[in-house]
């Protein structure tokens, strides 16, 4: 019978290495097969499976599960190989490196550092690795050349020194980087005698778990508050807060009013299931729609799924498909009964209203790949058919992963597949040529069209790029979703006005949070930079309750409780406040006060699609300056989740409802 370590290493391979995208089967066996807590400490072992670093001692640092993974498998080591590994730490990577390579060579600086290494790899019988006390920075020239070096760290100061050491076809993998917590990852393959390609992999944080800090918190977390400087600020925030004890009847005017003149109004969301939220947020909107006039709402959606529901609430003719909006993971995200009510409004609202200044409805994401590949091919086919039968040739590329674009990812960084940049960014560049012909015979029909080509060409570099979790991929994302809202606030004029409805993640300005010191940036900041006060951030928050979530990616939706907010989070600070539901005004405050303490940074929550309250602290609590990252934020102490509506035809609804096409 497994004990007990046995069932967390499974585990973890399983949530932390293969559910983030690790697929060479060699690598989670091996990572399966190395024992993390045999190279700690007793008194550290309970920590041996945490998603983190764990630092040992002054000396001695024992690496992320996931990043030894995900270097190992950027390696592509195979069987026959020789590795090279720079600095052998407390001996985890270098019993990882022996469970895929015939010889592993390490070098290590530290005598003391090496001999504790070499106890612990013959304890685990570890017979093919010779560990050298030289000087790491010179790697080991006399024993090269190597198939892969596995630089861990900090390596990148001696980059030069050891790319002639690998073998012609060897690759390195290094980290790079100023910022001693956010590393960025780079492989080095050498292509020829004198020749070299280098690739920007990922970021990724190297910062220890603080053993210390996650038992303080967890035992603060037992005990009631005290009258603290927490508490002090807690009634700062009641005192100056606007209460209100419903959604349906909460006093929206003072918001509408500090929103003013804004142009873009971005509305957050603490977690992708949450009722309370979506409803707020449909009822800022419709006050928005009704008393100041903005013109559409762009949502954290795809563009093919919304466009079925633009056609719906704009009373338009839509093209029939094979595909039923919002069918894929996760499907209760706008899929549910609170999106229903408020399409529903909104088409209500544009019965009466002329077709030019009916509220549009439209998606701002780019992971609809093939629904867009469908739309654009069907488009020409209408309009141009020659140039379909080139779209569907340049397409065609992308067909071996239709099920599966992730995929897609993971292929184009071998050597037996190219990527598809060449055909899809050609495809756009045609429709762009000929943007004043398409135009001319349908504009809605264009705009919808090229905006399609322009999501499969930035989907296929998200791909390409999202299978190591690079900043990258999010900054890439990101930026389509801010690209197409200055397309869509182009195309409905200079004096349109937009709503935008994602997770806070991406509303709130990603400079005062973590993610700045990570090189990533949102369409929050990317708002702020371009329409200065013209741009309105409103976040969300709750302390408990239930959200609609599941456990992994792909997996079921799961109606799963909320854990407590933690102490020292201004989720924790406003459930201390005891006023249930408030908007806080974060821009402009009649005391200064409130802003003063809430300018300290402290730990913030984020529920995405995916939930596990039992990694909470590492899984989804991050470093905020809330005044700083959103212009309003709304709270609501306890809340509940969404209510999915079913992929099927939904009874009652009307043949032309988008949720049942």
């Amino acid at each position: 019978m497994p004990n007990d370590f046995e069932r967390l290493c499974v585990a973890m391979v399983q949530d932390q290495i293969e559910g983030r995208g690790i697929r060479d089967h060699r690598v989670l066996d091996a990572m399966r097969a190395v024992p993390r807590e045999f190279f700690l400490p007793p008194p550290l072992q309970e920590f041996a499976y945490e998603d983190a670093a764990l630092k040992i001692d002054e000396a001695r640092t024992l690496p992320q599960p996931y990043l030894v993974a995900l270097m190992a498998e950027a390696l592509l080591i195979g069987k026959q190989a020789k590795v090279l590994e720079i600095g052998i730490g407390a001996g985890y990577a270098t019993a990882v490196l022996c469970r895929l390579a015939a010889k592993v060579y390490s070098v290590e600086s530290n005598p003391a550092v090496a001999a504790k290494a070499v106890a612990t790899l013959q304890s685990l019988r570890c017979t093919h690795v010779q560990v050298v006390h030289a000087d790491a920075a010179q790697g080991l020239p006399d024993h090269g050349p190597y198939d892969a070096i596995f630089v861990n760290p900090s390596g990148a100061a001696f980059l030069e020194t050891l790319k002639p050491q690998l073998a012609v076809g060897g690759r390195m993998v290094v980290s790079a980087g100023t910022d001693p917590a956010v590393r960025e990852l780079v492989r080095v393959t050498r292509t020829g005698p004198d020749a070299y390609h280098i690739e920007d992999m990922a970021d990724i944080r190297v910062t220890p778990l603080d053993v210390d800090a996650v038992r303080l918190t967890a035992r603060q977390a037992a005990q009631p508050p005290g009258r603290s400087a927490d508490a002090f600020t807690a009634q700062a925030i009641a005192d100056a807060c606007e209460r209100f004890d419903a959604i349906e009847t909460a006093d929206l005017a003072p918001l509408l009013d500090r929103i003013g003149s804004a142009r873009v109004v971005l509305i957050g969301e603490a977690t992708h299931g949450t009722s309370e939220f979506y409803r707020m947020r449909a009822r800022i909107s419709r006050q928005l729609i009704e008393r100041k006039g903005f013109n559409f709402i762009a949502i954290e959606a795809d563009w093919p799924d919304a466009s079925r529901i633009d056609s719906y609430v704009r009373h338009a003719d839509h093209r029939p498909s094979k595909w039923s909006a919002f069918a894929r993971f996760p499907t209760w995200m706008w899929r549910n009964q609170e999106v229903r009510r408020f399409v529903d409004w909104l088409r209500a609202h544009n019965t009466d209203v002329a077709d030019r200044d009916r509220v549009a409805f439209h998606g701002l994401d780019l992971y609809s790949l093939y629904n867009s590949i469908h739309s654009v091919v069907g488009y020409l086919e209408d309009v141009d058919p020659p140039t379909a039968d080139i779209a569907r040739r340049r397409y065609g590329c992308l067909t071996p992963w239709q099920s599966d674009p992730a995929s897609y990812g993971y292929a184009a960084l071998t050597e037996r597949y190219q990527s598809c940049e060449r055909e899809v960014v050609s495809m756009l560049g045609d429709l762009l040529r000929k943007k004043q012909h398409y135009a001319a015979q349908d504009g809605e029909r264009f705009l919808d069209a090229m905006q399609n080509a322009r999501l499969v060409a930035n989907a296929e570099r998200y791909y390409r790029t999202m299978y190591y979790g690079s900043r990258a991929s999010w900054n890439l994302r990101d930026s389509h979703m801010f690209e197409t809202l200055k397309s869509l606030l182009a195309f409905h004029g200079p004096r349109s006005k937009a709503i935008v409805w994602a997770h806070n993640s991406h509303v709130g300005d990603s400079r005062a949070t973590e993610m700045s010191r990570r090189g990533e940036h949102n369409i929050g900041q990317l708002c702020r930079v371009e329409f200065g006060p013209g741009a309105c951030l409103i976040g969300f928050g709750t302390h408990s309750g239930s959200v609609a979530a599941a456990s992994d990616w792909g997996g079921p939706m799961e109606v799963k409780p909320v854990r407590d907010s933690m102490a020292g989070s201004y989720e924790r600070l406003c459930h201390q406040s005891n006023v249930a539901n408030f908007i806080l005004p974060l821009r402009k405050q009649k005391s200064g006060d409130v802003l003063a303490r809430l300018s300290q940074p402290r730990l913030e929550r984020a529920i995405g699609v995916i939930y596990r309250p039992e990694t909470e602290l590492q899984s989804h609590y991050f470093q905020a300056v809330l005044p700083l990252q959103f212009d309003e934020y709304i709270w609501l102490d306890q809340t509940g989740a969404i209510a999915p509506l079913g992929i099927e035809m939904t009874e009652g609804l009307p043949d032309t409802y988008p949720f049942g096409l």
